[in-house]
């Protein structure tokens, strides 16, 4: 991706990120949050390495031949671009040190009895459905500073820090306190997903409107297609991201602002009431109510069979969906039409992030080379390698240049481009997971018919204001 002015993408993308950044993610000092990773007086602590020798090229002092373990997280991005593209750096730099390498879709239960028994990996990519609570991690003092390396020489030009080659707000992004813990490596836009294919086929445009997504469901349903659709037995997460969205364009990037802030009555503003109101009535008479009991790829299976129209995600699924899309396809991001011409938010407004954090184990027996493998990640050649493998961007500013994006994560860049200064995001299911569960387990009451919107955003709020009185969670501003 250009780092010019003319490039408009790419100041969208900076706009993202300096917006995140001044989310503050500012957490309050706790002790003991995340009490499975308590260390057990059964076990017995990893010893850390010595160091190795700092030079020119090796400026962490990464011990040249001790093992590091790298865990990802193998959903949308897969792992492919670890095993053959960031390890691989790391092995040509170190070719001393072995590299042990695990995948897996459900992070904290294969890492939590890891970090209990004092014995954590180096490197880990948290994400997913089943990932650990960063701000827990961070509390007990299981995440390894990053500042050292955002400090350190670059890869490809030692004359500049690595911080000086990402986009402006990455580091921002992951820190708390102040200080940086987590690398957030790609730039992840969010939105409604179609086939351009089906849509051209049948002569349908996407929607800036409701009116006009209403009748459009219309038209889809008549085809004996789908009109819309979520996986409700692991993705409600998708569904209610849309739900709040919308609500931040009724209303205005301060609705978001105000729930994740835990403040009072913020889930029951009229904003978020309007939007649970109408994607209940989206649920009600335009999807399958046997979706709520399938997976996600089972849903996206069913869109890239031409069975479904629409489909609520982020950008990674194009890549995560590769084998199973036919040729011509053609995936494209539609962002959630407006509701009504009193919105505080234009029609093109998005949700997106620099999203997929990774991080360093402060306990493991060798963070050196976890520093060491970030910053092979933040390489030209690391950025490029993960984006051919992944067709995603990262906050590489030279990561992207001269790369054809394939349709989807092409129109999603397009889509971010549009929104300009409406962007917005959203924080709290990454701060508190108890409500992030409550949220999506009401999503599901919500859109397949069992409860309406009043009582959606009462239950909700309930979660919510007991999370802010209960002493023993961290609480998270922004």
């Amino acid at each position: 991706m250009s780092v010019t002015p003319e490039n408009p993408t790419e100041l969208s993308r900076r706009t993202v990120l300096r917006r995140a950044a001044a989310a503050g993610l500012l957490a309050t000092p706790a002790v003991g949050l995340l009490s499975a990773c308590a260390t057990s007086g059964g076990e017995e602590k990893t010893a850390p390495a010595k160091g190795g020798t700092k030079s020119a090229t090796n400026p962490l002092g990464v011990p040249e031949d001790v093992p590091i373990e790298v865990v990802i997280f193998n959903g949308g991005y897969g792992d492919k671009y670890a095993t053959d593209v960031h390890q691989p750096l790391y092995k040509k730099a170190f070719p001393k040190a072995e590299i042990k390498h695990q995948s897996s879709q459900a992070i904290s239960t294969i890492l939590q009895p890891r970090f209990a028994s004092g014995q954590p990996p180096e490197f880990v990519n948290n994400s997913g459905e089943k990932s650990l609570d960063f701000g827990a991690l961070v509390a007990d003092g299981q995440l390894y500073d990053l500042t050292e390396l955002w400090d350190a020489p670059s890869v490809d030009d030692p004359s500049k820090k690595v911080r000086d080659t990402v986009v402006p707000g990455t580091v921002e992004v992951g820190s708390f306190n102040g200080k940086p813990y987590v690398l957030n490596y790609v730039s992840t836009v969010f939105g409604i997903w179609y086939s351009g294919k089906l849509f051209k086929d049948n002569g349908w445009a996407p929607a800036k409107h409701w009116d006009e997504f209403v009748k459009l469901c219309d038209a889809i349903k008549a085809k004996g297609i789908t009109p819309y659709g979520y996986a409700g037995a692991n993705a409600a997460y998708y569904q209610w991201n849309v739900i709040l969205t919308h609500a931040a364009k009724i209303g205005g990037a301060d609705v978001l602002k105000n729930i994740d802030n835990l403040e009072d009555g913020a889930w029951q503003v009229d904003a978020v009431k309007q939007a649970a109101q109408a994607w209940a009535e989206i649920g009600a008479k335009y999807t399958d109510k046997s979706f709520e009991g399938l997976k996600h790829t089972d849903v996206q299976l069913r869109q890239n069979q031409y069975k479904l129209a629409f489909y609520p995600s982020g950008d990674w699924l194009e890549g995560e969906q590769k084998k199973d899309t036919p040729e011509g396809f053609e995936y494209q991001l539609m962002p959630i039409p407006s509701l009504s011409a009193s919105d505080k938010l234009s029609s093109a407004a998005v949700r997106a992030t620099a999203g997929e954090g990774y991080f360093v184990s402060a306990k493991s027996k060798n963070p050196k080379g976890g520093l060491e493998y970030m910053r092979q990640m933040l390489s030209v050649a690391g950025a490029k390698g993960f984006t051919e493998t992944v067709k995603a961007p990262t906050v590489v500013t030279a990561g992207s240049q001269g790369y054809a994006f394939p349709p989807g994560v092409a129109s999603s860049q397009a889509a971010l481009a549009a929104a300009g200064k409406d962007v917005v995001n959203i924080f709290f299911d990454g701060w508190y997971k108890e409500l992030d569960k409550e949220v999506r387990t009401a999503t599901n009451e919500l859109m397949f018919g069992r409860i309406k919107a009043d009582a959606f955003v009462e239950r909700i709020q309930k979660r919510a204001d007991a999370i802010k009185k209960d002493s023993s969670v961290t609480k998270f501003k922004r």
